[in-house]
């Protein structure tokens, strides 16, 4: 479980196609048919963690294998490279990284639990003074998920939704958000991993029974 609060921003350092054993490779457009072995440095997010841990990566919940020094190591699987943009990092990609919450811990953002929806693109950028407004794609499927001042998380960034439409949704960053996590360098087109408020497809569920 994670708050959408992003600690800071790593890159990948090394990656392997096809798993463990496979090799290391440097091709920034991997086979969504294959597995794939992480390497990513974070010095914040590497401090205190053990294998077996959880990481958010670009808001996807990825479990520790190894730890050297400010570099872990997470195994991905196949279905989750076809699913999230992790298929498409390659070396030096950078990403938001977030330790799993402490249970004695703030809740800063919201309840994230690193499970992608679906991946959406950036459409439309409109710089203010004070912060940007940005209006995303959204998989049809998803759209009746999201309500205006609701939350969500995009690439990992527990964000509020200010505008709704029928296959997009607008956010609003502040400076911070831009310069301490990935949204601020994306170009229009660029995807980014969606995951939709958890309470907002339990009560579909009940709704539905």
């Amino acid at each position: 479980m994670f708050t959408g609060i992003v600690e800071e921003v790593g890159w990948v350092t090394r990656l392997e196609r096809g798993g463990p054993g496979a090799g290391p490779g440097t091709d920034p457009e991997p086979s969504p048919a294959t597995s794939a072995a992480l390497w990513i440095e974070g010095p914040v997010v590497t401090e205190g963690t053990l294998p077996g841990q959880s990481v958010a990566v670009n808001g996807v919940c990825l479990t520790v294998t190894e730890v050297e020094g400010r570099v872990f190591r997470a195994d991905v699987m196949r279905e989750t490279l076809q699913l999230t943009t992790l298929g498409g990092l390659g070396v030096r990609a950078p990403v938001n990284l977030e330790r799993a919450m402490r249970v004695d811990g703030r809740l800063g953002g919201h309840i994230v639990q690193g499970h992608v929806d679906g991946v959406g693109r950036l459409k439309a950028v409109k710089e203010g003074p004070d912060w940007h407004d940005h209006i995303y794609t959204v998989p049809p499927e998803l759209a009746r998920y999201i309500a205006r001042k609701g939350s969500i998380a995009i690439d990992g960034v527990s964000l509020t939704v200010t505008w709704v439409g029928d296959d997009a949704f607008g956010v609003s960053l502040i400076p911070a958000t831009l310069a301490g996590t990935t949204l601020g360098s994306l170009r229009l087109g660029d995807p980014v991993n969606l995951e939709t408020d958890v309470i907002a497809k339990y009560v579909e569920r009940l709704v539905a029974a």
